[in-house]
């Protein structure tokens, strides 16, 4: 009898708990193997001792370390939910404290969040994501906003069409005027040259702004009355700013009146014709010729990298020149260098009246006091005759001097 208990014994144990362990089975058969074994104790001997019936305390300890293994390997699996679900509670944490926390945040930001070395770490990530949220939104709005002032042009537009039939055909006409003007100076006009190889000198929004800038003088230069022939030289496929143009212009960018091409100026046109108009040459430009070919870089550069198109054209051979600022303007700040539109503007005015006080005036009035009759030099001897008079040397010679030099308005008394 008491063989046959431990028989059992050893097979429900070595059998039937193993196999309840692996599928979590373990309450039913365990009601079920105590009823199978005090039915055969009762069976076979009804009088059998206490100490030959099984340890029923023995069987939940079993039985519930068990259950112990089971729920932790549950806990396991939800681990990185409750991990992730943490970290959103610190987030709404720090955005109750006033931190920078972004407002939307992923799963995978969440991880990066939680990955973070640091406390300080993670703060610069999180005022990351909150800055970029920021320009988002910023963005966000500036397109609605452009695009409701847009609808409310447009619904301007369409009434004032409607109320006067003789303002659309005034501009389908004027259209016509200034492409055929264009085309005309693709024929017969002066070259202007833009040169188009500075890409490697800038960055994006720098190119960006170029091209913005060139669309402007496009622009100008089609509405002027003796408009320029507009070359773009050394113009490379699928760069920069062919993308760049093709954002400005769209389909239009194939009906544009003027040359482009990947060559160089110097196998298009004479070295001898060609002038490079730059700021940092040594050569001032007096006077504009009109047999000559003026070339304009192409180039916008924030941190005014100096001698960069000089040298360029020093490498070619070319003649340089720049506006003669300093002779016509009393120069208050800023470098001398001036946006492609404004050099349009100068150089248009120029071939049209050939006066430099006209021309200089789309300068910017902030960077100059304001114009002078006579070169800076000049006035810079006469400010020291000023000042030797009020020392009181030698007065009546410097009289005799200032009088020689200038004209009766300008005596002294």
């Amino acid at each position: 009898m008491q063989s046959a208990n431990m028989l059992l014994r050893k097979i429900v144990r070595s059998s039937v708990l193993p196999f309840a362990a692996q599928h979590g089975i373990k309450k039913d058969l365990f009601p079920l193997s105590r009823t199978l074994s005090l039915s055969l104790c009762l069976k076979q001997d009804k009088s059998c001792e206490p100490s030959e019936r099984l340890d029923l305390d023995e069987w939940k300890k079993v039985l519930k370390s068990g259950l112990q293994e089971e729920v932790s390997e549950t806990v396991s699996k939800p681990k990185e939910l409750s991990s992730l679900a943490a970290a959103r509670e610190t987030l709404e944490m720090w955005k109750l404290a006033g931190r920078a926390v972004p407002e939307n945040i992923s799963e995978e930001q969440l991880k990066t969040f939680m990955e973070c070395p640091s406390k300080s770490a993670k703060k610069k990530y999180l005022k990351y994501l909150h800055l970029k949220e920021l320009h988002k939104k910023n963005d966000k709005r500036k397109m609605e906003e452009k695009r409701e002032r847009r609808l409310e042009a447009q619904a301007s537009k369409t009434d004032e069409t409607k109320k006067s039939p003789f303002i659309c055909m005034w501009s389908s006409t004027m259209d016509k005027a200034y492409n055929w003007r264009a085309a005309q100076s693709m024929i017969f006009g002066q070259p202007l040259v833009f040169d188009m190889s500075y890409e490697k000198e800038m960055s994006v929004r720098e190119v960006t702004n170029t091209v913005r800038q060139i669309v402007l003088s496009e622009s100008c230069n089609r509405r002027s009355v003796d408009p320029f022939h507009i070359h773009f030289c050394n113009f490379k496929d699928d760069s920069l700013y062919h993308r760049e143009f093709l954002k400005q212009y769209s389909e239009a960018w194939d009906k544009l009146l003027i040359t482009v091409t990947d060559q160089c100026y110097t196998e298009i046109f004479p070295k001898d014709k060609l002038i490079y108009l730059t700021a940092d040459s040594p050569k001032v430009m007096k006077t504009f010729d009109h047999d000559k070919i003026y070339i304009v870089g192409s180039m916008v550069d924030k941190s005014i990298k100096t001698g960069v198109s000089l040298a360029r054209a020093k490498r070619l051979g070319l003649e340089t020149a720049a506006l003669p600022l300093e002779k016509y303007l009393l120069w208050n700040t800023g470098a001398k260098n001036l946006t492609l539109d404004q050099m349009m503007h100068i150089l248009l005015t120029l071939k049209d009246t050939a006066d430099w006080k006209k021309a200089l005036e789309f300068v910017p009035k902030r960077k100059y006091c304001g114009f002078v009759n006579t070169p800076v030099k000049e006035l810079k001897k006469t400010l020291d005759l000023i000042n030797t008079l009020k020392l009181g040397k030698g007065r009546e010679e410097v009289q005799k001097q200032f009088a020689k030099s200038y004209p009766k308005k300008y005596k002294l008394k």
